[in-house]
């Protein structure tokens, strides 16, 4: 496994999404992926999931000091005194006594960026979050939040993927030490079908999937590839064995494009 190591977190570069898994079949993959070597798994109150998600995770036998573990504040509850109540109610979901980092999930104009991050930098040094960061936030966003914000923030989690373009986003972490965070990264299943990713992935020996990954890692960005299928948990982890070349970066980075998002949920923020 390869680290992304960001204002003193230290992030395992490929984990497990579980937006959309739900029940017993959520605690189950939370489960097999840390016996197959997972460390990382991303969560959220969005998703519904927390229960399970702690469920698996002691399932797995794999010591809790051993998994790097992320849930997001939706951003309902991010006036002040709202965001310290809803971390901790996710620490009783999950049962644990802290999360090894806690986002805000979307960006909310309704509540001063400010006061959010003065919350979120207080469960911090409450011990409830080693570290803290944000999510969706744009370029004048991750600009805002670090200005406004006492504790150092180790990440933005954002789409990103091939046929995304993302680099000033990137950019914008890298100038503040930052790690980019990459959901939907193999584009929602969409590039396993791609011909150049295919004709690249021939001469490793690879899948479009693995490749795709590869691209990610590369760049220094963690991401969490989701699946409810277990076959591909084992393909997903399994990147750590070749190097692209950088004509093949190259190649892959010109299939990106601004218009490349795959997400919206009605109320994202404008990224132009």
């Amino acid at each position: 496994m390869l680290f992304v190591e960001a204002n003193g977190a230290r992030i395992p570069a490929i984990g497990l999404g579980t937006w959309e898994l739900r029940g017993r079949s959520c605690a189950r993959l939370v489960e097999q992926a840390l016996r197959l070597g997972y460390r990382h798994i991303d969560t959220a109150q969005m998703y519904e999931n927390e229960r399970e998600v702690g469920e698996g995770l002691r399932a797995s036998g794999v010591k809790r000091d051993q998994v790097f573990l992320t849930t997001k504040i939706w951003p309902s509850h991010f006036a002040p005194h709202d965001l310290e109540r809803s971390a901790k109610e996710s620490l009783v979901r999950l049962r644990l006594t802290d999360v090894d980092l806690l986002l805000l999930h979307w960006p909310n104009p309704q509540v001063p960026l400010a006061e959010t991050l003065g919350a979120l930098a207080r469960v911090r040094q409450q011990g409830l979050a080693r570290h803290i960061g944000v999510s969706n936030f744009t370029v004048a966003l991750i600009e805002e939040a670090v200005a406004s914000c006492s504790e150092p923030l180790v990440c933005d989690q954002v789409e990103y993927h091939p046929y995304l373009d993302q680099s000033k986003v990137r950019e914008a972490c890298v100038r503040h030490g930052m790690a980019l965070v990459a959901y939907s990264p193999v584009a929602k299943g969409r590039i396993k079908s791609d011909r150049a990713l295919l004709r690249i992935g021939d001469r490793y020996r690879k899948t479009a999937a693995q490749i795709c990954l590869r691209w990610l890692v590369q760049q220094g960005v963690a991401a969490i590839p989701r699946t409810s299928k277990l076959e591909r948990l084992s393909e997903n982890i399994d990147i750590f064995d070749f190097e692209l070349s950088e004509e093949d970066m190259q190649q892959i980075s010109t299939m990106g494009s601004a218009g490349g998002r795959l997400t919206d949920f009605g109320f994202a923020p404008k990224w132009d």
